[in-house]
């Protein structure tokens, strides 16, 4: 459990800089780390705020805005629909991306857009390229954290093993 947690804060922190750092819109590990949170830790409140406390340390440098609630719950929902995958795999990470497009754009329709069925087809039509973006950074980033994880706890557990 503590190497999933020190993995975590690294996640987290990592998440934070890939944040700040100019980047493809939408391309960055946070939702990753939602739904990786939601898949590998047991504890859930745990789980619940890893992504939220990714959130909060770079949105004090880059602002928060009127979408953010949407964007928060949308984080929230990932990991808890990480609750019930067993694995970091091409379903769950394209899972992810689609409750954080139908979350976060439908609190872009919500905030920005006329409340009617065109205004909500515009909205979501309109974000489809950034829904690329997402797709292709949540997997580049779910299996690239997948993979790095794997690799630390075999590199520990055969450690441990010739001690």
């Amino acid at each position: 459990m503590k190497q999933k947690q020190n993995f975590i804060i690294l996640f987290i922190l990592f998440a934070v800089w890939c944040r700040l750092i100019p980047h493809l819109p939408n391309f960055t590990p946070v939702t990753s780390l939602a739904l990786f949170s939601g898949v590998m830790l047991q504890r859930k409140w745990i789980s619940l705020i890893a992504p939220l406390i990714a959130m909060l340390l770079s949105d004090v440098v880059l602002g928060f805005h009127m979408i953010s609630i949407w964007v928060y719950l949308g984080m929230i929902l990932t990991t808890i629909a990480g609750w019930y995958f067993t694995k970091i795999n091409t379903k769950s990470l394209l899972t992810s991306s689609l409750i954080f497009f139908i979350v976060s754009n439908f609190g872009v329709w919500i905030l920005g857009y006329p409340h009617t069925i065109d205004g909500l087809l515009l909205c979501f039509t309109l974000a489809i390229p950034f829904f690329g973006y997402s797709i292709m950074g949540d997997l580049f980033w779910g299996f690239l954290f997948r993979e790095i994880y794997k690799l630390i706890n075999n590199f520990i557990y055969k450690n441990l093993k010739t001690i």
